[in-house]
């Protein structure tokens, strides 16, 4: 229960620090604070979360780097500046990258600019002492989220760079994929990140339909033991997004994170 890490997008109406106060009253260690709930000072966050007693597994997100003009594909490395600089002042060692849709049909050409973008940033998160954790998005969000579709792409990406960038591993995006296992033991000493929900068939709304672990489909446990096995033994962030776990109060839903993790993931 020590890799417990409460995602705040878990609990999404939910401040900063009322999401803190909730870990601490339930024992969780880790939270993973998203950029657009932080304050204007993320050096009095970074104290909020120290002075809890909390670490932080990640910061969510950078990423969406593909546009329509150079002029907005530097202005989105720009941002991803800003985002870096902002997980280096949390103390937040990962900043999480959901790679951005293709401005038109051209799949092949935004993942070029998703390469060229983390190239640029790369010597800038190196310099900031923080990782580049390119996220796979499910297929079902290439048109909307990411082109960055599989564990495998991730991976080629991440090899391209030195150990500043590697991949995080979000069982809800990747757990239908026949080469998962093998691509796991590929990513050895490249994971930076791992997350877990569960996906419930049948979804109404792809990206607000993720199930707490244990209602769905996902081989939960297996896949996390494969992780382990490929060395990541950081913590394990529970990430949801659904509606109806947003309209429960935080204690709440942080209680039964740490209750489903425990049967369900460890």
């Amino acid at each position: 229960m020590s890799r417990l890490s409460f995602n705040q997008i878990t609990s999404g109406h939910a401040s900063l620090a009322d999401a803190v106060n909730a870990c601490v009253k339930r024992d969780v260690e880790w939270i993973a604070p998203w950029r657009h709930k932080l304050s204007a000072k993320p050096a009095e966050d970074a104290r909020l979360i120290r002075e809890a007693g909390l670490k932080i597994s990640s910061l969510c997100r950078g990423g969406m780097f593909p546009a329509a003009t150079a002029e907005q594909r530097s202005e989105r490395i720009d941002d991803n500046r800003r985002a870096i600089e902002e997980a280096a002042t949390l103390g937040a060692q990962v900043l999480v990258l959901v790679c951005g849709p293709a401005p038109d049909r051209d799949l092949d050409g935004a993942r070029h600019m998703v390469e060229d973008a983390v190239a640029v940033l790369a010597p800038v998160a190196r310099a900031a002492g923080v990782h580049l954790g390119i996220e796979p998005l499910h297929p079902m969000f290439a048109a909307t989220r990411s082109v960055v579709a599989t564990l495998e792409q991730s991976l080629k990406m991440a090899e391209r760079f030195g150990s500043e960038i590697g991949v995080v591993i979000d069982a809800y995006h990747v757990w239908w994929d026949p080469k998962l296992y093998a691509l796991i033991e590929r990513a050895s000493g490249n994971i930076l990140g791992f997350h877990v929900s569960d996906w419930i068939p049948l979804l109404a709304d792809p990206l607000m339909s993720r199930g707490m672990m244990g209602e769905g489909s996902i081989e939960l446990r297996r896949i996390r033991a494969a992780v382990d096995l490929a060395g990541y033994t950081g913590p394990i962030e529970v990430e949801i997004f659904n509606e109806a776990l947003w309209r429960k109060p935080v204690e709440e839903t942080v209680r039964l994170c740490a209750a489903r993790f425990e049967e369900h993931v460890v």
